[in-house]
């Protein structure tokens, strides 16, 4: 991903780049941290609880570039599409069934449900690898946006009144 610019992944949600300014006691950060929108649909995510994520109206969202993906392997950019359209959709059934497995994106992070709580687990190479000034500030950024259950990051419930509930 670049500054300034998101992927969208039909039927399951959008990975982008946010900066964002924190002041600090002496000094003000600027610093980059990934963000994921939840974007499925809701009759796959009953009684699950998920974070709002706001993304900031100047990030210029593009679709999931299938012939870039096919270039990492030997497949044809149709192929690609189709293998990633099923696994949404398996993994969308298996929430609407209540079946809570991860869904892990390789080097980026894990989209895991515990105790109905969906949230989106930044690796912390993926955020180092985009904050290389600021890394601490950037990592406790990302995990301040997740709060929610201890399972999520050890954070508590009072951390919730930003999610929706569907």
């Amino acid at each position: 991903m670049k500054l300034d610019k998101g992927v969208l992944v039909p039927g399951l949600g959008t990975f982008a780049v946010v900066h964002e300014q924190i002041n600090g006691t002496e000094e003000v950060y600027v610093v980059r941290r990934p963000v994921f929108q939840l974007d499925m649909d809701t009759s796959c995510l009953r009684e699950l609880v998920f974070p709002t994520v706001m993304m900031p109206g100047d990030i210029e969202i593009m679709p999931l570039d299938y012939w870039w993906l096919s270039q990492t392997n030997s497949l044809p950019p149709d192929v690609v599409r189709g293998c990633v359209e099923e696994t949404i959709l398996l993994y969308s059934f298996q929430l609407r069934d209540r079946q809570r497995p991860a869904f892990a994106f390789e080097n980026i992070g894990i989209l895991s449900c515990q105790d109905n709580v969906l949230c989106m687990q930044f690796h912390c190479s993926c955020i180092a690898g985009l904050e290389s000034q600021d890394t601490w500030v950037a990592l406790l950024l990302t995990v301040s946006s997740n709060l929610g259950t201890s399972r999520c990051w050890s954070m508590p419930r009072e951390g919730q009144r930003n999610w929706k509930r569907v």
